[in-house]
């Protein structure tokens, strides 16, 4: 018999075991919740976060700092949104060794790697192109409203306002296509595409707790910054595990 005696090693994920019997019947388009549930996905995400609170905070902080050595360097900072996912992945791994009572762990972290590490990488692929194209098009909206103003500076700052609001229209969608994405790729085998796709629905079909999710994340946002901006070290990691809670609210039905 032989043992690994790596302690670095990401922990497989049992991504199939007893899904329905043990957590309900999943719902591949997701289901529509009450506005107020909004709120429980940040609650549960504290929980989750109190579970193993030093080895959250850990998992955060490694991830910022590799995603902002990764974003110094030009041309390779381009793969801070393909590696997104395959982290977010991982840490979604980890939220559900918490619900199976096996603990988070450091490793964890890196759990993405190793389950659908292909699927995870083309989400963030395709979240890449759909911003380098809101990019563009944010750039040509200021292009020619600023060589239509001919230098004036109030249809310029009104172009500005109106591409801001463009940006906006394209990165709300966006935002929803990929919050949920990672479990539906790691945890239930969907294409890259099906999981963006999938995402954006059940988060339209349950926009008001999305909103009310927002709202509650906004305030939380507000307070974190008092402290000399110590409370993200609770915040970060309440997020991460919130979404988690999100996508088991929407897409299980009890």
């Amino acid at each position: 018999m032989s043992i690994d005696s790596n302690p670095f090693k990401a922990p497989v994920a049992r991504v199939h075991d007893h899904i329905e019997s043990m957590m309900g019947n999943f719902i591949p388009e997701g289901r529509r919740v009450p506005t107020g549930n909004g709120y429980q996905w940040l609650l549960r995400g504290w929980q989750m976060f109190r579970s193993a609170p030093g080895t959250w905070v850990g998992i955060s902080v490694a991830l910022i700092a590799i995603m902002m050595v990764i974003g110094m360097i030009p041309v390779v900072n381009l793969a801070v949104n393909l590696l997104g996912p395959v982290f977010i992945g991982g840490i979604i791994i980890g939220c559900r060794a918490i619900e199976e009572g096996e603990g988070l762990r450091f490793a964890h972290l890196f759990a993405g790697f190793s389950t659908r590490l292909g699927g995870l990488l083309l989400v963030g692929l395709l979240y890449l192109l759909a911003v380098l194209g809101a990019a563009a098009i944010f750039g040509i909206v200021v292009a020619v409203g600023a060589f239509a103003g001919a230098g004036a500076s109030e249809p310029t700052l009104a172009v500005i306002i109106v591409a801001v609001l463009v940006l906006m229209v394209v990165f709300v969608p966006l935002a929803m296509a990929v919050w949920l994405a990672p479990p539906l790729v790691v945890f239930h085998d969907f294409s890259a595409f099906q999981a963006l796709k999938a995402s954006f629905f059940a988060a339209l079909r349950n926009s008001l707790p999305f909103l009310v999710y927002g709202l509650c994340v906004l305030l939380a946002a507000i307070v974190a910054c008092l402290p000399l901006f110590l409370g993200w070290l609770v915040l970060v990691p309440v997020l991460y595990a919130s979404m988690y809670a999100f996508y088991r609210d929407v897409f299980f039905e009890p």
